[in-house]
């Protein structure tokens, strides 16, 4: 009898932890992603992973993840079962190619830089198209995720738009949709060359105008070209629609609203609709209306009802709505995770890693001294100031239970006006580091402008650590031998800002001058 009640236990226990998650708050969720016996939780990635959009070639699925200011652009990300997911790389090597505002040495790009875009899988290759609220559109193009992706090529260079899409028809000719954001949100299809690399301003049809309709994604299934969209209402909230037309030239009449606002599960919204490898529909968005941690990413089962795809728990009302759990769309034997630690021990930065800014180059070095990044400091463009210093090193948070960050870091080689350590930032910032003075090194810690300067610091090796929960409220803590740690600083409270959750990275600049340098042996996330 015990050998049939132990797996009756689990599956209770699991289904209770599952409808007990579905009535809490947002955020408050203690189990994500992949579960025991087919199902999984939603999140899939509780992290910022936003303006998500996805697809599938062959058994593998991909998808992007818009990136802001920080360098490389545009994260994409495989797949083999749209639960598990790991970074593949990252599309855009050098923001320069946008706009020099992106660079080092101007930085004026705080939540704006490289939006939503849309990928797609044409001929052999994959497309790559995304938009700038400045600049305009560009696109990229490449025989494998990984790259390498060509150089840039500009679509449309003016200020004011937003979340394209792009679709070939089944004579290979070329469609191109954009949201004119800055003239009350209007949608325009333009023809596109079918490498991609031109559209015809000329040739733009208005399909699509109002109430912040954006997030565009154009999908042809069983003869009909859908329009897969957002939309937003003051008190209501944000919510998914689509019109469909049987040309993809339009008139796209035809309008129905596909899920609720779900304002409980802060309106999940943009994303990708995909057909799986078990023939079934599924929609990975982003969700998250402002907080540290972001916007997340969860995994929707799409129900098709009269023609229209339904997003999430199919209503009696015939709406979607948000859905927390459900079964596997596929048991892949290899279980795919986002890495997150790194020891330096490449001849090149890890995917998951992305300066603030274009960095500058030959100011940091992974070969100067094998199995460690060397980071060399040199004036930000305001004084001591950390959002405006070059070469931060960062990689997104977690909201898990329980976040565990450590670094090891040789400070024997600062000079006078250097400051080096760990940081959290988004529109704000804290941090707990070194600063060196008059020749001696001091343990410093600061959140925003203020200062607050520790012990003097005289041995070679530092360790500073992070830890953090679903709260999102960090701890810092330093040590000297990498085993007895001592806190330093008040909690911080990360924070949502410029469109972006919450950051950890390492830094080090000198408000001197071009001097000194730290090696950070590893940078374990736990």
């Amino acid at each position: 009898m015990k050998r049939y009640l132990y797996p009756m236990i689990f599956s209770f226990c699991l289904s209770a932890g599952l409808k007990a998650q579905q009535q809490k708050v947002w955020g408050d969720w203690t189990v994500w992603g992949e579960q025991a016996g087919g199902m999984y939780m939603n999140p899939v990635i509780p992290s910022d992973y936003s303006d998500i959009d996805c697809i599938r070639v062959g058994d593998d699925y991909y998808a992007i993840s818009s990136t802001f200011q920080f360098s490389p652009g545009m994260t994409v990300l495989h797949s083999k079962d749209l639960v598990n997911w790991e970074i593949c790389g990252n599309a855009v090597e050098d923001l320069t190619q946008i706009g020099n505002a992106l660079n080092w040495n101007v930085m004026d790009r705080y939540a704006r830089g490289i939006w939503a875009g849309t990928l797609r899988y044409h001929n052999g290759r994959f497309y790559l198209f995304f938009g700038t609220p400045d600049e305009g559109y560009f696109m990229t193009t490449a025989v494998r995720p990984e790259g390498p992706w060509e150089p840039l090529t500009p679509l449309l260079s003016e200020a004011g738009w937003d979340d394209c899409t792009a679709i070939w028809d089944e004579k290979g000719n070329g469609y191109f949709v954009g949201t004119h954001f800055a003239d009350g949100y209007k949608t325009y299809l333009f023809k596109m060359a079918e490498d991609g690399k031109s559209i015809d301003r000329k040739s733009a049809v208005l399909i699509n105008e109002g109430s912040g309709r954006e997030a565009s994604k154009l999908i042809k299934v069983d003869g009909w070209y859908y329009l897969v969209f957002s939309e937003h209402k003051p008190g209501i909230g944000r919510y998914v629609l689509a019109k469909r037309s049987r040309k993809v030239t339009g008139p796209y009449k035809e309008e129905k609203q596909l899920a609720l606002p779900s304002v409980e599960a802060m309106e999940p919204n943009q994303g990708g609709i995909v057909l799986g490898r078990d023939n079934n529909w599924y929609f990975l968005t982003h969700h998250g209306t402002g907080d540290w941690s972001g916007r997340i990413v969860s995994l929707l089962p799409v129900t098709w009802v009269d023609g229209w795809p339904l997003l999430g728990k199919v209503l009696d009302s015939k709406i979607g709505t948000m859905k927390w759990s459900s079964d596997m769309p596929f048991n892949a034997d290899e279980k795919l995770s986002i890495r997150r630690s790194d020891d330096f021990d490449g001849s090149s930065l890890a995917s998951q890693w992305q300066w603030n800014y274009q960095p500058r180059k030959e100011f940091f070095s992974l070969s100067e001294r094998p199995g460690w990044l060397r980071l060399k400091a040199y004036r930000p463009l305001k004084p001591n100031d950390l959002l405006k210093a070059g070469n931060t090193l960062t990689q997104r948070t977690f909201r898990k239970s329980e976040n565990d960050v450590v670094i090891r870091m040789d400070i024997s080689h600062m000079e006078n006006g250097q400051k080096a350590g760990l940081c959290h930032f988004s529109s704000q910032h804290s941090a707990i580091g070194v600063v060196k003075e008059g020749g001696n090194r001091y343990l410093e810690y600061r959140e925003n402008g203020k200062m607050t300067k520790g012990a003097q610091i005289h041995s070679r090796y530092i360790w500073f650590r992070s830890q953090w929960g679903l709260d999102g409220k960090s701890y810092y803590a330093y040590s000297i031998d990498g085993d007895n740690f001592t806190s330093f600083g008040t909690p911080y409270q990360m924070v949502w800002g410029n469109y972006r959750g919450d950051r950890i990275g390492i830094y080090c600049f000198n408000d001197n001058g071009e001097n000194g340098f730290v090696d950070v042996d590893y940078f374990h996330y736990r």
